[in-house]
Formats: structure tokens, sequence, C-alpha cells
């Protein structure tokens, strides 16, 4: 049996990871969820994609902390990592999971129903929006705790959401903390009894909404931050002009016509 199950809800697909008993993230369960997320991101007909975990009490724990210790030992005695190649992108596997799933031209949501830390946040940090839990035990990146730092895209999604200042006393001390603590520092967007529950009515709202405009309206602001707002703002404007032209703007916006009897006042 896979540890990734996908069901469809209308428009949108639930992705569940998991991997009993101690729901933790490995190699293989990355690369699963990686095959099963990206014909999601592809289909048209899918508008949004929730992502939940499948053991109870548990998103993801964090990512296999034996996994990670055999792959440090392997390294004993190699010789110095090259310098990075500018501009590749890994294009499997765990890294590529997170990068794909923040990319995607629809809205992913993370249903945060426990335990969540490590590599199973980094994976949530690259969703759209986090519904948690209130009692989700631990929230957060505890790595540093075990010699190591977050290499899943922590130390660079984390000071987007939450400033510089508190990503670095998260990240340096290892911090986690409870739903209602994550929530109050910003960590996740909403509390919800039950998240997968609350995701599914979000997600619902973008069912009749045109595709090509969320697509744009994600990148853009995903991108706000990385590039001079000269840049930002012509890219915007390109795309709005580009969104005009296509069918569901303009089924969108003859609902959005004030009434006859409106204008005339």
């Amino acid at each position: 049996m896979g540890l990734v199950t996908v069901n469809r809800n209308g428009g949108t697909a639930v992705m569940t990871y998991a991997n009993p008993p101690w729901g933790t993230m490995t190699a293989a369960g990355a690369q699963e969820m990686l095959e099963a997320f990206r014909p999601l991101a592809a289909d048209p007909e899918v508008r949004s994609v929730i992502i939940t975990g499948g053991v109870p009490g548990i998103f993801i724990r964090h990512y296999d902390v034996d996994e990670l210790s055999d792959a440090s030992d392997a390294t004993e005695g190699a010789p110095p990592l090259p310098p990075p190649e500018p501009g590749r992108r890994p294009r499997q596997g765990f890294l590529a999971l997170v990068d794909e799933i923040a990319e995607a031209p629809k809205p992913v949501v993370a249903a945060i129903n426990g335990l969540c830390q490590g590599g199973g946040f980094e994976l949530a940090l690259a969703c759209d929006l986090r519904i948690a839990a209130p009692e989700a035990a631990a929230i957060g990146l505890p790595e540093t705790r075990i010699g190591i730092f977050p290499g899943g895209g922590g130390t660079q999604r984390l000071p987007r959401v939450v400033g510089e200042a508190k990503a670095l006393e998260i990240i340096l001390r290892g911090l986690t903390f409870d739903g209602v603590e994550a929530h109050w520092i910003g960590l996740v967007h909403e509390l919800a009894a039950d998240p997968l529950a609350r995701a599914l009515e979000i997600a619902a709202e973008w069912e009749g909404r045109g595709a090509e405009g969320i697509a744009y309206a994600k990148r853009l602001t995903r991108a706000a931050l990385d590039r001079p707002v000269s840049d930002g703002l012509a890219d915007e404007r390109r795309g709005f002009s580009e969104v005009m032209r296509t069918a569901s703007a303009r089924a969108g916006l003859r609902r959005g016509r004030r009434p006859a009897e409106i204008q005339k006042v």
C-alpha cells in the first residue's frame, strides 16, 4: 500500500500522506507525493489541492532522522562539494516537491491536523494557506537541536511569513509551538477543530472563480518580494491585460455588473 492517497471533491483534490505509525517524511514518501502532485497541478479540472495527514494527530511529524543520519554518515571523508550551479533546480524528491507546491498555478492548502515539524512544516510553508487544529502539539522548525538546520526551504520561506527577526528566533533556537501559539505568531492562517473540513470550505470558493486570474494572482504575489517593484508592476499590468482577454474574466465581470436600475442613479 502506498503512502499517498488522492481523493477528489468536486474541483478540489485532497492528497493525504500517511506513514504509520510515526508519520515521518521519507525519500520514498516525498517522491510518491511529487508524482501524485504533478498531474494535479497540471489538470485544469483541479482548481485547488489540499494536503493533510493520514495518521491521527500527525500532519507530517518531520523528515525521517534515520535517513538523514545515514546520509550524513555516507559523506564522511568525502571531498568538498562543488559550488552550486546558478539556476539549477531539483527535479526529484522532497526539494522538488516543495518547490512545485509553491509554484503550482492553483492554490494549495495545508490542513495541519497534528504534529508538523521540520520537513513537515517546510512543506506546509510551501503551501499558500495553512489551517491548523488548535490542539496540534508541535508546529515549527527544531532542526538546530540536532546539529543541522532547515534545508527544505525553511530559512527562505519562514522570513517571508513572519519576518526576519521572528524567523531567526524560531530557527536558531529550534522552536515549535502548539496550534494556538502558531496562529498567534502567524505561522498558520486559521485554527479549526477540523482543518480538512475548513480547507474544503475555502477550496469551494475557488471553484466558481476564473482559474487564470487565481493563477496570476498567486504567481505575482509570491514573486513580489524577489524583484524590484517596477518589474513586478510591469508583470502585473501585462498579466492583467492577458486575464482580461479570457472567457472566465468576461463571465465573472458580467456577474459583478451593477443592476441596470443602480447604474442609472
